[in-house]
């Protein structure tokens, strides 16, 4: 289970993570940006300067590319977190729709063009709306956070694989989301 309020100290990286998998439109990664968003305790620092001195390297057109044929042209790669699990399956129209109807719950109104499973969109959502205090929360995030584990799982591997620097900022989300689970108090034995 996630710690909801562990999870909220980090709503600035989740920023920072949905700018990044958006098409890129500018080169919006620089060690200024990173350094606000991953804190010295923050558990994706190391990972984040690592894609950021990655992407240095490109061009926005050399990164324009890069993002098509990752994001685009790669199954494995896609940004949308059911996809893996359901495919086109009944159960992923399901899962969709209780995505949405979360987003709208607190307040936050979906693209008409946009997928609820997109990978940006739930960043966005993480780090936009208002969640800490509700008490919808808990029951809430658990298919949420669900749906982030099992897909960011498959995203991170396939990218992993293609030696993305998109790999570094997707196991930075994770180690992120790893961070945040409650350690449950050990069982004291009784003799």
């Amino acid at each position: 289970m996630i710690d909801n309020r562990k999870l909220y100290t980090y709503k600035e990286s989740f920023g920072f993570f949905a700018d990044q998998l958006i098409w890129p439109e500018r080169r919006n990664f620089s060690r200024e940006l990173i350094e606000e968003a991953f804190g010295g305790d923050h558990p994706a620092r190391r990972l984040a300067l690592e894609y950021g001195n990655r992407m240095e390297a490109f061009g926005l057109d050399e990164i324009q590319e890069m993002y098509t044929a990752t994001f685009d042209f790669q199954k494995d790669c896609a940004l949308y977190m059911t996809w893996f699990k359901f495919e086109d399956a009944r159960e992923r129209g399901q899962m969709l729709a209780k995505l949405k109807v979360l987003y709208e719950m607190y307040g936050l109104e979906m693209p008409d063009e946009e997928l609820s499973d997109y990978l940006p969109l739930m960043l966005e959502f993480l780090y936009a709306a208002e969640w800490l205090d509700d008490p919808r929360t808990p029951d809430s995030f658990r298919i949420l956070m669900a749906v982030l584990e099992d897909g960011t799982y498959h995203l991170v591997k396939a990218l992993e694989k293609e030696e993305s620097p998109y790999f570094h900022l997707v196991k930075g989300l994770r180690e992120t989301f790893k961070a945040c689970i409650e350690q449950e108090a050990p069982a004291h034995e009784h003799g």
